[in-house]
């Protein structure tokens, strides 16, 4: 049965088609497209699930929301791969980075955005989060140093969450080569996958790619 995602321009299910894209799984996109004024999400999406975000998965009479929650439903239905490396050390990085993402990294980098929108209030507030911002940034170029991927040797399904919140984070938060060579060089990995490329032709403009 063909798994279908509702997908929002500019947003965390763009990491949901990455993944289809690596494991092959067939899937149909149906897209909508932020208020350009507001950013925010179409009432289009509340017809789909009452809060109104994305991603939303459908498959097998399931309607799923949660961006980690369909990754491990979705690398489950692709029989383990990009799960959970076989050996303990790295499976619990695996886990530790499938829920840091969303946990803990993007919500001071939404604070961020939020607050850059509001006049002077807001531009004086965001220079209280850009140094919380930069703490995590520091810590996840520490984990990157001895290793290619969050997760040990081999990319995971933790790489792919970990995608949306570097991706903004470079471009409004500071991530860059000069302090943060090695998430740097992680972006431009992921970028160059033919998945992530075969996904953003299916998704449509990008504007963190």
């Amino acid at each position: 049965m063909t798994i279908t995602v509702h997908h929002l321009n500019n947003s965390r299910s763009q990491r949901i088609l990455w993944l289809l894209e690596e494991l092959a799984l067939p899937y149909e996109v149906k897209r909508y497209e932020r208020d350009k004024a507001t950013m925010l999400a179409p009432p289009e999406l509340k017809r789909v699930h009452p809060l109104g975000k994305s991603p939303v998965v459908e498959h097998a009479g399931h309607r799923l929301i949660e961006t980690g929650a369909i990754v491990e439903y979705l690398v489950a239905l692709g029989g383990g791969t990009l799960g959970a490396p076989a050996e303990p050390e790295d499976a619990l990085r695996y886990r530790q980075f499938l829920h840091y993402a969303e946990g803990s990294l993007m919500p001071p980098l939404l604070l961020k955005l939020v607050l850059g929108r509001i006049p002077l209030f807001g531009k004086r507030a965001q220079k209280r989060i850009q140094p919380m911002i930069d703490v995590h940034l520091d810590w996840l170029e520490s984990e990157l140093a001895p290793r290619e991927w969050f997760a040990g040797s081999l990319m995971t399904a933790a790489d792919i969450m970990m995608s949306f919140p570097l991706e903004a984070a470079r471009a409004r938060a500071g991530l860059g080569p000069a302090r943060h060579p090695k998430l740097t060089a992680w972006l431009d990995r992921i970028h160059a996958r033919p998945a992530y490329q075969a996904a953003l032709a299916r998704g449509g403009p990008y504007d963190y790619a």
